[in-house]
């Protein structure tokens, strides 16, 4: 891929870098080798300030104030009833690692920066949407211990760390995935080093390996309609239940103690040729045809074809269908953890 390609993407152009040519042949790259992925679809948020750590305390789902200067957490963001806004990733940098970064879909940061300013108040914090001067870059693969050392970085020791590197941060999700964030103006030199090793891939890939790895989030089509629990949050490390208060915190614990969660996040492949479904997608069952029972988290083409997704479906379900009560049938898959 062109560099001057990323150097010309909009800010506005949402999920900018879909595939850079063949998605279809990108996301098999990423099931069996190394790549390295263009995430223009992600923005980052910067709360900056001596009370930073304790305002995002009081408003995410996570423990912020234990986060190390090392450490990466996931949280998610929800409106008085519970519902999520937004999932991020959430960690530290800048001079001695005291300010909070937080990586979302850039599409919802307008919008996500509004509403977290209105907790503002006093407390000594700002917040800033540095989406325009730090890139994210995804790479994913057996050999990615090689391909970071390739470009000077180390891959952190232990999954949900970080490591700082003259040339990016590391976030590292697993052993085989990490996201760095670079300066915009870095991100050419940086691009050209991995993809010496590394198959170049557009967004999609990524949020296949999302998929595969049960990792959902929210977008702007699905904004308010799930708790934390119907996207397994708690169960991928993103919930603290000891921390205090937080937006819709009562709910999100009666969800946990006081009833079983009656929708759940599951793993599925269509098989028909269909289009891509867009996340908020109904789902349904043929036992209800007249109501959904689940929408779409996010989609991306199978490595062999069809499609592969991540959906929120009732638990009690048996069999469910794409769009409509004749539309193409789900094969429920493994999610890497259990589900209750």
């Amino acid at each position: 891929m062109a560099l001057w390609q990323f150097l010309q993407q909009s800010p506005d152009s949402g999920d900018a870098l879909p595939h850079l040519g063949n998605a279809q042949q990108e996301i098999g790259a990423a099931a069996a080798g190394d790549v390295v992925v263009a995430l223009g679809h992600l923005g980052c948020l910067r709360a900056q300030g001596p009370d930073a750590a304790g305002y995002l305390h009081n408003l995410l789902t996570n423990d912020v104030n234990g986060l190390k200067p090392e450490g990466l957490r996931r949280a998610g963001f929800c409106t008085a009833k519970g519902r999520l806004l937004s999932t991020f990733l959430i960690w530290r940098d800048g001079p001695d690692a005291a300010d909070y970064f937080l990586l979302a879909p850039r599409e919802l940061l307008p919008g996500l920066q509004r509403k977290l300013g209105m907790y503002v108040l006093r407390s000594k914090v700002k917040l800033a949407d540095l989406s325009d001067e730090i890139a994210a870059v995804g790479v994913s693969g057996p050999g990615i211990q090689g391909l970071l050392a390739g470009a000077g970085l180390a891959l952190p020791a232990s999954d949900m760390q970080t490591a700082r590197g003259a040339a990016a941060t590391v976030l590292r999700l697993s052993a085989t995935r990490a996201i760095l964030t670079v300066a915009a103006a870095q991100l050419p030199a940086l691009w050209e080093i991995l993809a010496r090793t590394a198959r170049p891939c557009g967004s999609l890939a990524w949020r296949w390996l999302d998929v595969r790895d049960g990792l959902g989030s929210v977008a702007g089509t699905t904004q308010e309609q799930f708790v934390p629990q119907m996207l397994n949050l708690e169960l991928v490390g993103g919930v603290s239940f000891q921390k205090g208060c937080y937006p819709g915190q009562e709910i999100v614990a009666r969800t946990q103690y006081l009833g079983k969660v009656k929708r759940r996040m599951y793993r599925a492949h269509v098989a028909a040729e269909y289009p891509l479904p867009l996340p908020g997608t109904p789902i349904y069952s043929p036992d209800a045809p007249d109501q959904a029972s689940g929408m779409v988290v996010d989609a991306a083409p199978g490595p062999a074809g069809g499609a592969d997704l991540l959906a929120v479906l009732q638990t009690a379900g048996a069999s469910f269908r794409l769009a409509g009560a004749d539309g193409p049938p789900l094969q429920l898959q493994a999610l890497p953890y259990g589900v209750d």
